[in-house]
């Protein structure tokens, strides 16, 4: 029992850690109105680990800290963080491993920036852009980092995964 606990512990921290690396060395397109921030490609991983959740969460947190991000945007894009790895872990529970229903994993968090990404670009930043086009731009680079990016990192999981993450008993 001891050993699981560790063992998502760790899983966890490594994830977050991986987020904040991969933020900070794609910084340039990893914020304002059109980003494709290529860390939200590991909100993948809640198919592979419930550690996941956490480490994304915990991950995107740090980013934001570290970039200097506003208090608006430190809470609510990390919570649109959080609620696509919720999803994406949800769509895992419910799809056998095999299955091609996987390939819906990256919707939640497709889903949840490109609605609230756009309102804090907008209220917290002062964007001076329609809700709509951010919703584009963003979507858009959602559907780079989470859709594209993240379904080549869950086939080569899905082939290769079980090396790197422990099944759960």
């Amino acid at each position: 029992m001891k050993n699981k606990k560790v063992l998502f512990l760790t899983q966890a921290a490594i994830i977050a850690a991986l987020y904040v690396v991969l933020t900070w060395v794609f910084a340039p397109i990893s914020f304002r109105e059109v980003q494709v921030r290529i860390s939200e490609m590991l909100t993948i991983l809640p198919l592979f680990t419930p550690a996941a959740v956490p480490g994304l969460f915990v991950g995107c947190v740090l980013a934001n800290l570290l970039a200097g991000a506003i208090p608006l945007d430190i809470i609510f894009g990390s919570l649109a963080t959080l609620i696509g790895a919720v999803g994406t872990w949800a769509i895992g529970k419910a799809t056998a491993p095999d299955s091609k229903l996987r390939y819906l994993a990256p919707l939640p968090p497709i889903a949840a920036n490109t609605i609230i990404i756009p309102f804090v670009l907008y209220y917290g930043y002062g964007v001076n852009l329609p809700i709509p086009l951010q919703m584009l731009t963003v979507g858009l680079g959602e559907i780079i980092s989470c859709g594209i990016l993240g379904c080549i990192l869950m086939t080569v999981l899905t082939r290769y995964g079980d090396k790197i993450f422990l099944p759960e008993s």
